[in-house]
């Protein structure tokens, strides 16, 4: 096979079968849906493909027969017969209330010229919709496709302005109504972006759209299989790591057999030769990790998570769950499903290697208002575990918890300790530590175990008050580790196993003391 060009932030259908970029085929996929309804919402993350899947089912419905050639479509697809196309994308800025108005009409005005009409005369974007609709429709005899990208976009940009979000979501609640109102000349509907709204906030007005964002069927609609990068891209692989690739960029599931990768990864990898945080790097988390620090959430409570199917979905201006947030922005992913009773849970983890790494580290960044670099310190911790060097390891950690501002607490002692373990789980995490958090055994669940250097390092967190209750503290938490059983668990490894004990203190608000015990089983130290 020969190389081709790789379609880098290229969104044109016609542009990449026409000029020899690599295309993965997803022809099949878009026949299945046109095959079975008329009506569709899909959700991916950003720079997921969904813009080039839309504009592949437009040249499909627009009859442009000669970019299908060789493709699994092209053979079960009526050409003699086309379709008028209305084209809608938000994918400006939306600060002002009047933006979406403005924007829309700019659209609506393209979409006429493009169709050899006269510009509408009406003064509002829904009403010239619903006029354009019907004219298309009277026009070629023919009853219209209308595909929209990125319909969310107008209310994600605002969403730190609750009552703007709120007016651009009743904007767009009535413009989608119109959609509906004009069914008598719809053919087919294919609506994509990022989050789920609910169709009660949003598409109340155009109830009738199927949500194929967690259907199986679709699960690979868009992002690339292992089968796409060993075929499609095989002349790219030379000189490149495979199972790195794995795990670096692998691992998106919407609930399919097989976990994909996001293209724009793959593509930049392909170009640069180089493993690093292509797709991470191109946004901006900062409003997921407001939204965490105002409900006081931590990463380390919400990965390896199981969540009810509902709560993945629950996403409105007034109303978003950390889970759907983390899982519809791409940053978690479902890892397992299973059925209790009548309800369906999903397991969610981080779905491969740069994500982990660079979502923890970035959270880090932003929590500390130094300069000093959070993988760094998480090197340092690490390195002084491997070497048993246990009091310079308080020491680090010490000065590591006191550069970062204690913002994500209330008065409960339990969430004091958990603050303070998930700064060093995140630590861990931001360097791609083997970090295992809220571990169970038989008896209870440890609050983290670190495997690293070929040791087992069980910690357990408790808060004190004063100084003199850091001995008693300590020793509980020893106790409380051997009582349970943590460390049998790990027994088979034949590693080095230590219990670490942390008091932290709740007016200090940082390490007080440590205590580190080595693990024996039947007198025989591991």
């Amino acid at each position: 096979m020969t190389r081709q060009c790789l379609p880098i932030g290229i969104q044109d259908f016609e542009t990449i079968r026409n000029e020899n970029f690599y295309y993965v085929d997803k022809t099949s996929l878009i026949r299945k849906l046109v095959d079975g309804g008329r009506h569709y919402f899909l959700s991916r993350p950003r720079r997921f493909g969904k813009s080039l899947l839309v504009d592949t089912v437009g040249a499909l419905f627009a009859g442009q027969e000669s970019l299908f050639r060789g493709l699994d479509i092209h053979d079960h697809w009526d050409w003699s017969v086309t379709y008028p196309v209305v084209r809608l994308s938000f994918d400006k800025t939306y600060d002002l209330p009047k933006d979406i108005e403005c924007n829309l009409q700019a659209q609506l005005d393209v979409n006429e010229r493009n169709a050899g009409l006269r510009t509408s005369i009406y003064q509002t974007a829904p009403e010239r919709l619903f006029d354009l609709l019907d004219r298309l429709h009277h026009k070629t005899n023919q009853r219209v496709v209308i595909l929209v990208d990125e319909y969310d976009k107008p209310i994600l940009d605002v969403l730190e302005y609750p009552e703007q979000a709120r007016a651009n979501r009743e904007y767009l609640r009535g413009f989608y109504g119109i959609i509906k109102d004009s069914a008598a000349h719809v053919r087919f509907v294919f609506v994509t972006g990022v989050s789920m709204f609910s169709k009660v906030s949003l598409f109340s007005g155009l109830n009738n759209l199927k949500d194929i964002s967690l259907d199986p069927r679709y699960a690979t609609i868009c992002g690339y299989t292992d089968t796409d990068i060993d075929t499609v891209f095989a002349p790219e692989l030379e000189g490149l790591d495979r199972e790195a690739i794995r795990t670096w960029y692998n691992g998106y599931n919407w609930r399919g057999t097989e976990r994909v990768y996001n293209p724009f990864d793959v593509l930049l990898l392909f170009d640069e030769r180089e493993f690093k945080p292509h797709w991470f790097e191109t946004g901006s988390p900062n409003f997921l990790f407001e939204t965490l620090k105002k409900i006081s959430v931590s990463l380390k409570e919400l990965e390896n998570r199981t969540v009810d199917r509902s709560l993945i979905s629950k996403f409105d201006v007034e109303d978003i769950s950390p889970e759907a947030l983390l899982f519809q922005t791409g940053y978690l992913t479902i890892t397992d499903e299973k059925q209790e009773g009548h309800r369906t849970v999903y397991r969610l983890d981080y779905p491969n290697q740069e994500v982990q790494l660079s979502l923890n580290d970035e959270l880090l960044a932003y929590l500390n208002p130094t300069n000093r670099v959070p993988s760094e310190e998480g090197e340092t911790l690490r390195t002084l575990l491997e070497e048993n060097d246990f009091r310079g390891f308080a020491e680090t950690l010490k000065a590591y918890l006191a550069s970062i501002p204690y913002q994500w607490h209330n008065s409960d002692q339990a969430h004091y300790e958990a603050w303070y373990a998930s700064l060093l789980h995140m630590g861990f995490r931001a360097i791609g530590v083997d970090v295992r958090a809220a571990e169970f055994s038989s008896h209870g669940r440890a609050d983290m175990v670190v495997l690293t250097g070929g040791q087992v390092f069980i910690f357990e967190f408790k808060m004190v008050a004063t100084a003199g209750e850091n001995e008693a503290a300590l020793e509980t938490a020893l106790a409380q580790i051997r009582n349970k059983g943590y460390a049998e668990k790990y027994r088979d490894r034949q590693e080095p196993i230590h219990l670490m004990a942390i008091a932290c203190g709740r007016d200090t608000r940082n390490l007080l003391d440590i205590r580190v015990e080595p693990v024996s089983f039947r007198n025989e130290l591991i």
